[in-house]
């Protein structure tokens, strides 16, 4: 019996390997985020205050912000996620999935935040910020 020819055969294996590789990276981010959370947060609420995006009373308290919400990410579902960074996921291209919901979270979520005064910058001020930091933790 002839085998069927599939002229999407290829094109499937080629997306599916590609997914594959994008889950494996995402997994990887999140355990360095859960694993090294401490010194992100404290790298992070420093590149923030740095470059003037956030303005705050206390970046001690921040920072704990900051470090709880990276150690939660890492049991957080995919769905939670991918909802979180839907408005900032075409911001730029092969973004890193961390620091999306990182920038959605501040410009959403930590305005709100008592200690914080004034949040600066635009959505891509604030993802390459967060991003200059997380590119730590993406695999090379």
């Amino acid at each position: 019996m002839a085998r069927a020819h599939n002229p999407y055969g290829a094109a499937e294996r080629a997306a599916r390997s590609i997914d594959q590789g994008r889950e494996r990276e995402r997994r990887f981010m999140l355990q360095n985020c859960y694993k090294n959370a401490e010194e992100l947060a404290m790298q992070l609420v420093q590149r923030l205050l740095d470059q003037h995006i956030i303005e705050t009373t206390s970046e001690r308290i921040i920072r704990d912000v900051f470090s709880k919400l990276l150690t939660k990410l890492a049991d957080m579902e995919e769905f939670d996620i991918q909802f979180k960074t839907a408005p900032v996921r075409t911001l730029v291209p092969n973004a890193n999935v961390i620091s999306l919901y990182l920038t959605q979270y501040i410009i959403e979520d930590l305005i709100e935040h008592p200690d914080i005064q004034d949040i600066f910058g635009d959505d891509l001020a604030v993802y390459q910020a967060v991003d200059s930091v997380m590119t730590k933790i993406r695999p090379q």
